[in-house]
């Protein structure tokens, strides 16, 4: 019998750190004891570009070495680029979490998907919070949230530990509370 991954697949643009949120992720999974995998894929490296990045996280050590097809979620941060691409092999039980403004019916309409939908305007938390427009810490509470992949806490350690020595205090700070409102805004279809 397969072993079977709890399998994400990120959708952004260069710059807005879906890659950085898929590490920090991978990186607070594997912090509660899992086996991890986090990486990105590229079409034109270049700043607002398309891109992809993957993660996969297990009880048993992570074998496969492609990238995901099948996921069990899928986060777009931006939802410029919503279509029926994107969707593209989610399980029939799995969440598309997407960043924006818009409700749910919006994004189904654009993704053609009749399953579960989760939304969260992780742009403007991050403008609030941060003062600056790359939604990926508050689209990880809204993951935390939706999937209980990891916990908030988890996240908040991975903060402090990769902002910590790099940034003043109040950056480190307006990381956690975009977090927890990610956490706490996200909404979803079903």
């Amino acid at each position: 019998m397969p072993v079977k991954y709890f399998e994400v697949r990120w959708h952004g643009r260069a710059g807005q750190g879906a890659k950085s949120a898929s590490q920090m992720l991978a990186e607070a999974a594997l912090g509660a004891g899992k086996h991890v995998q986090a990486f990105p894929e590229y079409g034109a490296e270049r700043s607002g570009a398309p891109m992809k990045a993957f993660n996969r996280i297990g009880d048993v050590p992570v074998l496969v070495r492609s990238s995901v097809e099948n996921p069990d979620v899928v986060v777009v941060i931006d939802d410029t680029l919503l279509s029926p691409a994107v969707a593209e092999g989610l399980s029939d039980d799995g969440v598309l979490l997407v960043n924006t403004a818009k409700d749910a019916a919006f994004v189904a309409e654009k993704t053609q998907l009749k399953g579960k939908i989760c939304t969260v305007n992780a742009t403007e938390i991050a403008l609030q919070e941060i003062k600056r427009g790359i939604p990926n810490t508050p689209m990880l509470g809204a993951l935390a949230k939706v999937t209980g992949v990891v916990t908030p806490e988890a996240l908040e350690a991975r903060i402090e530990e990769m902002f910590g020595d790099k940034f003043p205090k109040e950056v480190v700070e307006a990381n956690k509370r975009a977090l927890k409102r990610g956490y706490e805004e996200v909404r979803c279809s079903q």
